[in-house]
C-alpha cells in the first residue's frame, strides 16, 4: 500500500511517496524557496514594458517577472497577483519566479504548502517527526540524496549520468549491454528518475545508438507507456537523442540538491543534530559555509534547542568534507 511520508524539519520539509518499501517520489521544500506557488498577494509595480517586473510585498520583497500586464498601469501601483513559478536556480543564472495578475474576487493568502499537495492526491500521509523511527531513512532517503548528488543512478547492467544543464536535465544512458536492450532498460529507469525527482522543463535522454527506425520506435513507445501524461517530446533521434517537455512551476529535486550544495549538506546536517544522541552540548561541525549558512537562521537554532531540549554550538572546521556531524 502507497503512502506518504512527510517531515516538517528545521529550514527543509521533506516528503516521500513510499511503495513496497520503496521510495519512488521525493519532495523537499526549503524556507527561502519563497512563497510558494497558488499563493496570491500584493506587489508594487517595478519596471513595464516587454518584461515587466514587479516586488511582493512581505519579509524579503522577492523580485518576480510579470506575466500579460494589462496597458496604462504606472509604475509604482500596487497590484494583486497570484504566483504561476516559483522562482528557479540554474547553472550560471537565476530565473524570477513569475507571476500573473490575480482575479479580482481572489482571496490574498498563501498557495499549498508541501504538505497540502501531498495531501491533495488521495494518497495517506504519514506525519514523522524526532524520536521515533527513522521511516524516511529506512525507505531511502540517504539514498536518494546521495544519488542526486553524484548524479549516478545505477540499474541492471548499466547506469544513468543525470545532470542539470543551464539548457536542459540531461540524462545519459551508460552500459555495455545489447543496444536495444539497454536502451529499453534505460528509458524504464530514466522514467523512474523524472517521476522520483519531479524533474520538469525540458528533459534530455541520450540513449545508446539504434540502428533500425523500428527499433527507436519501440523506445519513444515505451516512453509513452510509462511516464505520465501530460509532456511532450520528440522521437529518437539517429543520434539516440529524444527531448521531453514537461510544465515547470517549481525546482526539481536535481536542481535543489546539485545546485545549492550548502543548503543541501546544512538540511542534512540540521536532520541529523534533531536525531543525535547524547547530553549536553549539540555540537554541529561541518565546514564554514555550512556553518555560516545555518548560523545566519537563529530561528533554526532556536528550533534544534527546543526539539533535542540541548544547546546547540556551531563549530566551522575547513577539513570537514560533505555535511559534517552532529554530537
Amino acid at each position: 500500500m502507497a503512502e506518504w511520508l512527510y517531515e516538517a524539519g528545521i529550514g527543509e520539509a521533506r516528503a516521500a511517496l513510499v511503495e513496497d518499501g520503496a521510495i519512488v517520489e521525493a519532495r523537499i521544500e526549503r524556507d527561502h524557496e519563497g512563497p510558494p506557488v497558488g499563493t496570491v498577494q500584493h506587489a508594487r509595480l517595478i519596471e513595464a514594458g516587454k518584461k515587466p517586473l514587479s516586488m511582493l510585498d512581505g519579509p524579503g520583497e522577492q523580485l518576480v517577472s510579470l506575466a500579460r500586464l494589462p496597458p496604462g498601469i504606472p509604475i509604482g501601483s500596487q497590484l494583486k497577483v497570484e504566483i504561476t513559478r516559483a522562482a528557479l536556480m540554474e547553472r550560471g543564472r537565476d530565473k524570477l519566479g513569475r507571476v500573473k495578475i490575480a482575479d479580482p474576487d481572489a482571496a490574498v493568502g498563501p498557495g499549498p504548502d508541501l504538505r497540502a499537495r501531498i495531501a491533495a492526491t488521495g494518497v495517506k500521509v504519514v506525519d514523522l517527526g524526532a524520536p521515533g523511527p527513522d521511516r524516511l531513512e529506512e525507505a531511502g532517503w540517504s539514498e536518494i540524496v546521495g544519488h542526486v548528488q553524484a548524479g549516478h543512478w545505477p540499474f541492471g547492467d548499466g547506469a544513468l549520468w543525470v545532470d542539470a544543464t543551464p539548457a536542459m536535465v540531461l540524462i545519459d544512458i551508460d552500459g555495455d549491454d545489447d543496444p536495444l536492450a539497454l536502451a529499453r532498460a534505460g528509458a524504464t529507469a530514466a522514467v523512474r528518475v523524472i517521476r522520483c525527482c519531479d524533474i520538469t522543463g525540458s528533459i534530455g535522454i541520450d540513449f545508446p545508438s539504434l540502428a533500425s527506425r523500428a527499433d527507436r520506435l519501440a523506445i519513444d513507445a515505451l516512453i509513452d507507456t510509462l511516464l505520465p501524461q501530460p509532456f511532450e517530446r520528440t522521437a529518437v533521434n539517429g543520434f539516440g537523442l529524444m527531448q521531453i517537455i514537461r510544465r515547470r512551476v517549481r525546482p526539481s529535486l536535481i536542481e535543489q540538491i546539485r545546485l545549492d550544495p550548502v543548503a543541501t549538506d546544512g538540511a542534512l546536517l540540521l536532520r541529523r543534530a534533531e536525531r543525535a544522541v547524547g547530553a549536553g552540548v549539540l555540537k554541529l561541525t561541518a565546514r564554514p559555509a555550512v556553518i555560516d549558512h545555518i548560523g545566519r537562521q537563529p530561528l533554526w537554532i532556536e528550533m534544534l534547542q527546543r526539539r533535542t531540549g540541548r544547546p546547540v554550538e556551531l563549530i566551522a572546521d575547513a577539513q570537514i568534507k560533505g555535511m559534517g556531524h552532529a554530537q
